[in-house]
């Protein structure tokens, strides 16, 4: 698939950084392999030895410039044409009052173990709510802070100014 260039945050041999193309929620981002497998075994060594400091350093950068409550980190890549990628969901304060404003999203509660559960949410349900509400709604909720631009433009020179190439 390709990224237009104004989604890129970094890019090195093995991996390609951006925001997630189709998100409104600034600082979602999804880090790829270049290399077309569904198999962390399948990349090459190098690749390997890199993902971890990758990770490391796009959590580090988040939570530096973005301030998220909480970042989820996800595997994905089994559908034919992409590569094994992982998806970094910040979860921001306003994000999570959002979901609890929204009555549809109370419906999750009825899976699971009814009433005695406390009134919390957990990542897969938050994780279920930004893919719908601003990545596939044609009109996603209100973004509060930073634009998803500004936030590219942020990350990209923090990587810049941090990562080898």
């Amino acid at each position: 698939m390709e990224i237009p260039a104004r989604f890129i945050i970094h890019e090195s041999r093995y991996w390609i950084l951006n925001h997630r193309m189709d998100s409104a929620l600034p600082g979602y981002l999804m880090l790829s392999a270049k290399h077309m497998t569904n198999s962390l075994a399948a990349l090459p060594l190098e690749a390997q030895s890199e993902l971890g400091v990758l990770q490391a350093r796009i959590q580090k950068t988040i939570e530096d410039h973005l301030s998220p409550k909480h970042l989820y980190i996800g595997r994905f890549g089994h559908d034919a044409g992409y590569s094994i990628h992982f998806h970094f969901i910040p979860v921001y304060d306003w994000v999570e009052a959002i979901f609890w404003q929204d009555e549809r999203y109370r419906l999750l509660q009825t899976f699971g173990s009814g009433d005695t559960a406390p009134q919390q949410t957990d990542g897969a349900e938050l994780m279920l709510f930004i893919w719908r509400e601003f990545c596939e709604r044609p009109v996603p909720p209100a973004i509060q802070g930073h634009r998803v631009d500004d936030v590219v433009a942020t990350l990209r020179s923090s990587f810049e100014s941090r990562l080898p190439v």
